[in-house]
């Protein structure tokens, strides 16, 4: 079962000779599930793809249908709302919220949403996630890997259909690289959740199930992994 749909998605920004065109026509579709990696060179275009199938971006043209929803047919009030509920986002640097508490981080978008946090999924994702002790404290008091760990949590806590993270291993040491991606595998595999990451680690790529290279704003190959 296709969650995403990608469809004849163009992006330009500028005018003029300073016109760039960060996307062309791009697409493809993910299966509910699946992990995909996204690689590329700077400039490449991928960010502007994570950015637009997030929601956070508009394409000039072209559609993103995520659950049988074209999601740039929704007013931005409408989009705002889909996107808190249907897709989890994480990033390279956290972006928590300095003065709240971990599980608060972690349960802000379902509290905007004014939905209700789903307690024994929480007390799984904090287990999961190695925060136990640490579900008291402020993000000045967390190392990266645990910020990040943090960020996973708010991401998947309200069981979004699509998971995307942009280079979420990229501002940490190898030791929590290889832990921030064990949990997003688990998140994965054990909770079903489909999986797009971008990265520049192609030994991180390699452990997907499929990777997208991108160059000049097209698509170049699309390949599964063969294990």
């Amino acid at each position: 079962m296709n969650i995403l749909k990608v469809q004849n998605v163009s992006k330009t920004y500028g005018k003029g000779e300073q016109q760039v065109q960060a996307l062309k026509n791009i697409s493809f579709e993910v299966e509910q599930g699946e992990f995909v990696a996204i690689v590329g060179t700077s400039g490449s275009g991928k960010s502007t793809l994570l950015h637009i199938l997030g929601g956070v971006d508009r394409p000039d043209q072209g559609s993103v249908i995520i659950e049988d929803t074209d999601i740039f047919g929704l007013n931005n009030s409408k989009l705002a709302v889909f996107r808190r509920r249907q897709i989890g986002i994480i990033y390279q640097f956290y972006n928590l919220i300095p003065v709240l508490n971990v599980e608060e981080n972690m349960t802000l978008p379902i509290d905007l949403d004014q939905q209700k946090v789903d307690q024994e999924y929480l007390e799984q994702l904090i287990k999961m996630l190695g925060l136990e002790g640490r579900r008291n404290h402020l993000p000045s008091e967390l190392s990266g890997g645990q910020q990040q760990r943090v960020s996973i949590g708010r991401a998947i806590l309200a069981h979004p259909a699509l998971l995307l993270a942009d280079e979420p291993t990229g501002n940490l040491d190898s030791k929590n690289r290889d832990e921030v991606m064990q949990i997003l595998k688990r998140a994965n595999k054990e909770y079903h959740q489909t999986l797009i990451l971008i990265t520049h680690d192609e030994s991180i790529a390699l452990q997907a199930d499929r990777i997208i290279t991108m160059a000049d704003g097209e698509i170049i190959s699309d390949e599964k992994i063969r294990r």
